[in-house]
């Protein structure tokens, strides 16, 4: 089983109350998001505060609001989040994105989401963990986190979204309806060579040529070590590293 808590070099996530536990899909996402000019960024299904606390890692000035509609997990994101080096730039909501919405908070330069993948799946038994992984109307769907942020992003700011490639596509679609267009790519394979296991994603509201890239988790050699360049992304973050 999972550990109830994640060790990081600089801040310890806390996980027994939430559905979803630290992974490597959301650690790469912490860790390639482009913070450049990031000045008030939104995390959107925070989980544990993970993100949340990526970012105020990495950018010392970015005000960081996060929304959970889990109760329970917001709660330990809040708590986690109080417990880090950066209490005061990060606020958890525990609120659904609509209930969010209907706020009106100011604009976000960023915003970023490890949204729920599985579409059109068998849903777990566990209701926490169906909202975390299921996308559906009731949980949070492509559509509203599209739309949310076609209306919440400043000009020039940039939505960043990991997805497995099948569902990126999917999301891509609802994102370019609402004016959001891919400004960069990076696709994650698991060894070099192997199929794509996620895009992540970054939309703006001008249309331009992606910039794409890559990235594999593990080397080819045989003891299955991770990559220089993983190793190098996670640097900061990974205690082993």
């Amino acid at each position: 089983m999972p550990n109830d808590y994640f060790q990081f070099q600089q801040f310890r996530i806390e996980q027994g109350a939430c559905a979803m536990k630290v992974s490597t899909d959301a650690c790469l996402l912490g860790a390639a998001a482009d913070l450049r000019g990031a000045t008030r960024l939104l995390d959107i299904g925070t989980g544990t505060g993970l993100l949340a606390l990526m970012a105020a890692q990495r950018h010392p000035t970015v005000q960081i609001e996060a929304v959970e509609i889990d109760v329970a997990a917001a709660a330990q994101a809040t708590a986690n989040a109080a417990a880090s080096p950066w209490p005061g730039r990060i606020r958890i909501h525990a609120l659904g994105l609509a209930e969010f919405a209907a706020t009106q908070p100011a604009p976000f330069s960023h915003i970023i989401c490890n949204p729920p993948f599985f579409r059109q799946s068998l849903r777990s038994p566990d209701a926490a963990r169906t909202t975390a992984r299921h996308e559906a109307a009731d949980t949070l769907s492509f559509e509203a986190l599209a739309a949310f942020a076609a209306a919440y992003l400043r000009p020039g700011g940039l939505l960043t979204v990991l997805l497995p490639p099948p569902e990126m596509q999917v999301f891509a679609q609802e994102a370019a309806g609402l004016g959001l267009h891919p400004a960069t790519r990076l696709v994650v394979r698991h060894r070099p060579g192997s199929r794509p296991l996620r895009h992540i994603v970054g939309f703006r509201q001008e249309a331009a040529q992606v910039a794409e890239t890559e990235l594999v988790i593990r080397s080819a050699t045989d003891d299955g070590a991770y990559s220089a360049e993983f190793r190098a992304l996670l640097a900061g973050f990974y205690l082993a590293l």
